[in-house]
């Protein structure tokens, strides 16, 4: 009896360690299929944004350019921060609640909207002076990022690709160069900066009510749960100002050469830039797969699974990014000219960005894993001592060497951004962004597991 007792035993254990591998290649194939729909909604963002910034700055003038990149980038930063981070707050609960049938999800995404359409409100109202007509479109941005948000906790990838990495970015094309080919010639009496910024800004619209029909097909419908504004933002509310810091941080560069080199100099800063985004919309897009997979993992317990899914998706990070800053860098003599020939002094700005992103791109999705793990209060950190760094250097530099002065600033910042969390999980977790899982994470079968 005690024979086949044991022997029962270690068939069940086999059978659950069977069961693990075979979630976690299931889990990591799954991160892989939404980390590459992430990455091609990247690639298209990219290729939107850049052909937008060619149609404005072909069409118009350095000065007029200049204002509607500062004003998209002022209305980009404010919707950052009145967001508070709640859409990852929502991620993080709604991914928790699968095992119980998503009991009271509901109450949780009024919470998490609710603030953020607040804060928006008051943001539009404050900034309608600098922001004209863009003014109104700011709770309209927070409520499509927060839905959106509350999609991925239901494990759905495809609403946000599809909606924020396609719809948007082209509609926002497609409306902006109408705009620009209505405004040739200007006519008088007309602002093309304040008409520009409203074709840039309609788009938002349409991901909201879509985002919100996504939505509410997967909701399900359960009675309110009492506690749960009170549960969200006792979670969210270190996060937030983290996620405000980190808006900031990702705009502030043009608003300050605006500011302080004037809007030609932020013009040649934001053609020379443009490319940024790809990184930027890589790593999101990773991290939006694989980031209610990395709360799962550490909130289990189960430190190698997180280490396979960090390990991975950093991988993935430097296949599909590296190309492009390579490219970049040999292209962007060429490929600034597009713009006019008053951006050909952008060049050194691209190739400041091309080193610095393959750099931390190698980090791997480092804050995402650092805040996974509940040390929100160490990311927000590392974000205010990167943006007071950043900032130091562009007032120390950009008003002597413009453009690149702020390119400086932004890379230093940058580099700390992502130092200083990788340092943190390599001394408490022992994780590190290469290893036994990245050359694992390339093969065909990994991106085949359903």
């Amino acid at each position: 009896m005690a024979t086949l007792t044991r022997a029962a035993v270690a068939r069940a254990v086999s059978a659950r360690s069977a069961l693990s591998r075979a979630g976690t290649a299931t889990g990591v194939g799954r991160v892989a299929r939404g980390g590459l729909a992430g990455a091609g909604a990247a690639v298209v963002t990219a290729l939107a944004q850049f052909a937008l910034v060619m149609v404005v700055t072909r069409t118009f003038s350095l000065e007029v350019a200049g204002a509607f990149f500062t004003a998209t980038a002022l209305a980009l930063m404010a919707a950052g921060v009145a967001k508070l981070d709640a859409g990852n707050g929502l991620v993080y609960f709604i991914a928790r609640a699968r095992t119980y049938g998503y009991r009271g999800m509901s109450g949780y995404i009024r919470a998490g909207l609710v603030p953020g359409l607040v804060v928006a409100t008051i943001a539009a109202a404050a900034l309608h002076p600098h922001l004209g007509l863009l003014a109104p479109a700011l709770p309209v941005m927070v409520a499509a990022d927060v839905l959106l948000a509350a999609t991925r906790g239901f494990g759905a990838m495809r609403p946000t690709v599809v909606l924020d990495g396609l719809l948007l970015p082209a509609a926002q094309l497609l409306l902006v160069t109408a705009a620009a080919w209505l405004l040739t010639p200007v006519p008088e009496g007309v602002s093309p900066p304040t008409w520009l910024g409203l074709a840039w800004a309609a788009p938002y619209a349409a991901v909201l009510v879509l985002a919100a029909a996504a939505l509410r097909g997967r909701l399900p419908r359960t009675p309110y749960l009492p506690g749960t504004c009170r549960d969200l933002w006792r979670h969210t509310a270190p996060r937030s100002v983290a996620a405000a810091v980190h808006a900031v941080f990702q705009r502030l560069d043009i608003v300050v050469v605006a500011v302080l080199g004037g809007p030609a100099q932020a013009a040649v800063y934001t053609a020379a830039t443009r490319f940024k985004v790809v990184g930027q919309l890589a790593n999101q897009g990773l991290a939006r797969a694989a980031q209610p997979r990395l709360v799962r993992a550490l909130a289990d317990g189960e430190l190698e699974r997180a280490r396979e899914l960090y390990q991975a998706t950093t991988a993935w990070l430097v296949v599909t990014t590296w190309p492009v800053w390579l490219g970049y860098a040999l292209l962007a003599p060429w490929a600034l000219r597009l713009f006019g020939p008053e951006y050909a002094d952008g060049t050194t700005v691209a190739l400041v960005l091309a080193a610095t992103m393959m750099v931390a791109t190698a980090c791997g999705m480092v804050d995402v894993v650092l805040t996974a793990a509940g040390h929100t209060t160490a990311s927000l950190g590392n974000l205010v001592t990167a943006v007071a760094v950043t900032l130091a250097l562009d007032l120390a530099l950009v008003p002597a060497h413009g453009a690149l002065g702020a390119a400086l600033g932004w890379s230093a910042g940058v580099l700390l951004k992502n130092a200083l969390p990788l340092w943190q999980l390599h001394r408490r977790y022992g994780l590190r962004p290469f290893g036994r899982h990245s050359l694992a994470a390339l093969r065909v079968r990994t991106w085949a597991a359903v």
